[in-house]
Order: structure tokens, then C-alpha cells, then sequence
């Protein structure tokens, strides 16, 4: 009974409380008029990896704004990045079906009984599209007139003017703007500035999409955390998380580390060698480990998995080890996964169950060989039952899905859990301590404040 109260309480008084702020802020496509207008939706439908769809959700959670849009009368162009088919050295554009969102448009079709036109245009050699030919012109007569449900534009990093600058960006965002009356951003996980995400703002009238209102919204619920706040955190390189790390530390009221992130720590903290571990990395970690003696909010697992070697699980070339057992100046091998036993520990159980807010960012383990810690992670997170449970990133939320896949069923119309669709958006904005302060999400207020002077573009 408890719980359910808290959970009713909560829920509604944070709901009103953050909606308020996003529509004060955000020009929301609720208040567009879509009548008879083709709407360019920005998506963040990045699912494709090696030409297959490794998951839906983030397709199946943009629903929502394209029923709307067609809803209102308004017909759909889709677009969204998949994968890197740009090579940063060179500039290289590589096109070819690993990162093509044919499997997407195929997807919808089956989801929505609706036919999904991909135009066909030329791809040059190295340079991928160079643009947006006047052979699209039928394709979007043939939308406007319902002969197709939508359009699905073809990977917007396979346009060379997408991560361009100069007059090769310029003019593929005309030739974007060209294609359609209104343009929608429901694409919070894509918070890179391209010309899909970020130009094309300056040239259409542009509104938020729901699962946009609905990440900032969540967002700002743990920027401004009802604690205790808990924090887990991981990843496979230590330099990458430095900044967020660093700002999550100031908020939360424990820290919980994982994956090479822990290493790191361990290696600095108790002078030792974890195997894969770099000593740039070391150095930094140690800056963490001086400034955590003071304050200690950081709650180490006392039970790592190490192995002699980095991949499968081969009986007899992993154990676990005590980090109480460390000797200083000593090496050992990978640290690879967290002992489930670890989330037993009573200091640990007890600063999960008595969180308020619990934040998750982090895959314990190496997969998918090692996944003992993240479960073990998951079913203690869901033991506390009145604590708020987010989290951010893809690899979180499949590894989430893939080990517990019966509670993630059970969970995913708890008001009390969120899953976010983009866990690098998330870190930025924590990092930044800004749910608005992404240069896309930017623009769409800038946009807003535009058509408030009752200025046109």
C-alpha cells in the first residue's frame, strides 16, 4: 500500500511539475497545425547493426508522434542516422545495406499495414549522396495523394552534406527544407549539431515530438533527484565517462561503479594491475579516488570476476577475487564482471533499497560471456519498490531485456521505471546540468521565441 501511494503521489505531482516546464520551453507539435502539410520527423531509429534490427524499442517508442502527425492529417518524411559510415580520417563515405534503414522502413510496414516509399538516389563513389534529386518530386505527390503511408529518406550520414560545412551543408538543408512544410524533432538520443538534427530548424517551422517532451521531461527528474540518489555507472573506457562521471558524483548520494570504469578506480585506489586497464587512465582515476576519501559516496562491489583472458568464459581461467584481498603492486588479469554476491553485501543492499531516485548507466560484466553483475544489478534495483528507476542508454536497456526479460515485461508500464532511448544524450545533459542545453533542442526554443515575434522563415 505503501509503495502504490507513493507511487500515485509521486507520479502525478512530478508529471505536472516537469510537463509544465518542457511546454514553457519547447514548441510542442501538439500546438502545430499538420493539416494537409508534409511533416519531416527526425528520428532516432540508429537499431541497425550488420543490416539487422538488434531492437525495436526505439522505433516502437516514436509511434506515438508519427499516429499523431497522420492523425492531424499531416503526412510523414522520415529520416535518421544509422551506425558511422563516415570514416573521420578521411572523410570516406561508405554505403552499404550494414548501416542502410531498409530493415526500418521494412519494420514499419509490418508494424503500421502501411506501404514505407525509400527513394532510390545516387551514391557517389566514396563521397556517398551527394543530394537530394528532383526524382523524390513523384514520391512525395504520391504521399500527399495516400498512394504511400510515408517516406523513409535513406541514412542521413550517407548525405555528404550531413557532418559538412560550408556550402555543402547549406545546401542540403535546403534541399531538406525543400521537401516539407513542418519540421519535427523526435530525436533526443541524436544531440550531435548535423544538419538533420540542427540546421534544419532555422529553415521550417519546428516542434518537439512526444518522445522528445518525454526524455526531457524524465530528464529533468533526475537533474533535480529526490534522494537518497543513487547513481551506477560504467563503460568500457574510463576517459569517455570523465565529465559526466565527474558531475554526477556532485549530485548523487552514491556512486556505484562497473565494467572497466571499476577497474580503473580499483587499479588506483588499491595500487594494483587489472589487464586492459591503461595508466593514462590510472592517473586520471586517481583525482576520483583523492577527492572520494573526504566525502565516500562511492560504494565499492567487494566480489570481481577475473580471467586470464578477454572473451569467452573458459572453465578454470576465471575466479572471483576480493578486492579486500588486494595485494598493492600486484597484477592480475581482466577484471571482466561483477559476483552476483556483491549486490548480497549488506552495505550495498542497503544503499539500493534505500534510495529514492536510482540512476543506471552501465553494463556490469564483458558480453555477452559475463552477465552475472548486470542481472544480479537488476533484480536488486527492482527490489525497492518505491524508489524512481531510470535508465539510460541502448546497450543498458538490452542487456536489461536479454537477462531479465520476464521483469522487463512486468516493468515497462510502471510509472516508476523509464527507459530512456538515448543514454549518450543523457550524459551530455547531465554532464551540461541542462536538459534544454543540447545545441538541436536549442534551436527547436529559438525557433519557438521566432514565431512568438512573429517572425517568418
Amino acid at each position: 500500500m505503501e509503495a502504490s501511494q507513493r507511487t500515485t503521489k509521486s507520479v502525478q505531482k512530478d508529471i505536472k511539475v516537469t510537463k509544465k516546464t518542457v511546454k514553457n520551453q519547447l514548441p510542442l507539435i501538439q500546438d502545430a497545425d499538420l493539416t494537409g502539410k508534409v511533416v519531416l520527423v527526425r528520428v532516432d531509429h540508429n537499431v541497425v547493426k550488420g543490416g539487422i534490427i538488434r531492437d525495436p524499442y526505439r522505433i516502437d517508442r516514436t509511434i506515438g508522434t508519427l499516429y499523431n502527425i497522420v492523425e492531424r492529417g499531416g503526412r510523414i518524411i522520415l529520416m535518421t542516422h544509422v551506425g558511422r559510415p563516415r570514416d573521420k580520417k578521411t572523410g570516406e563515405i561508405t554505403c552499404d545495406p550494414s548501416t542502410s534503414i531498409e530493415p526500418i522502413a521494412a519494420y514499419l510496414e509490418r508494424k503500421l499495414h502501411s506501404r514505407i516509399h525509400v527513394p532510390a538516389l545516387r551514391v557517389e563513389d566514396k563521397r556517398g549522396i551527394h543530394g537530394i534529386d528532383t526524382s523524390i518530386n513523384l514520391a512525395i505527390k504520391d504521399l500527399r495523394q495516400h498512394k504511400v503511408g510515408g517516406i523513409y529518406l535513406p541514412n542521413t550520414r550517407w548525405f555528404e552534406g550531413e557532418e559538412a560545412t560550408g556550402d555543402l551543408r547549406e545546401s542540403f538543408v535546403r534541399q531538406l527544407a525543400g521537401l516539407a512544410d513542418v519540421f519535427v524533432n523526435d530525436a533526443f538520443g541524436s544531440w550531435q549539431p548535423h544538419v538533420s538534427t540542427h540546421d534544419i530548424a532555422n529553415h521550417l517551422p519546428s516542434y518537439a515530438g512526444f518522445l522528445m517532451q518525454e526524455e526531457i521531461s524524465h530528464l529533468d527528474q533526475v537533474l533535480r533527484a529526490e534522494r537518497p540518489f543513487v547513481a551506477v555507472v560504467a563503460g568500457a573506457k574510463y576517459d569517455t565517462k570523465i565529465g559526466p562521471l565527474n558531475e554526477l558524483y556532485k549530485r548523487v548520494d552514491h556512486l556505484i561503479l562497473g565494467g572497466v570504469i571499476y577497474n580503473t578506480y580499483l587499479c588506483a585506489k588499491y595500487n594494483v594491475r587489472l589487464a586492459g586497464v591503461s595508466e593514462d587512465d590510472i592517473k586520471a582515476a586517481k583525482k576520483l579516488v583523492s577527492r572520494d576519501k573526504k566525502v565516500n559516496k562511492i560504494v565499492e562491489l567487494p566480489y570481481v570476476v577475473e580471467s586470464d583472458t578477454l572473451g569467452e568464459k573458459v572453465q578454470g581461467q576465471y575466479r572471483t577475487i576480493k578486492i579486500k584481498d588486494f595485494v598493492a603492486g600486484k597484477s592480475y588479469g581482466y577484471g571482466l564482471d561483477i559476483d552476483q554476491r556483491s549486490f548480497s553485501d549488506k552495505k550495498v543492499a542497503d544503499v539500493i533499497a534505500s534510495a529514492k531516485t536510482i540512476f543506471v548507466n552501465a553494463v556490469m560484466g564483458y558480453t555477452p560471456y559475463f552477465t552475472e553483475g548486470s542481472e544480479a544489478l537488476d533484480r536488486t534495483i527492482d527490489k525497492n519498490q518505491t524508489a524512481w528507476k531510470f535508465y539510460g542508454g541502448g546497450d543498458t536497456l538490452q542487456e536489461f531485456k536479454s537477462l531479465c526479460p520476464g521483469l522487463y515485461l512486468s516493468v515497462l508500464d510502471d510509472a516508476l521505471y523509464y527507459f530512456f532511448t538515448g543514454g549518450g544524450s543523457v550524459l551530455k545533459a547531465i554532464e551540461e546540468d541542462d536538459p534544454y542545453g543540447m545545441q538541436p533542442v536549442q534551436t527547436l526554443i529559438k525557433n519557438k521565441k521566432a514565431v512568438q515575434k512573429g517572425l517568418t522563415r
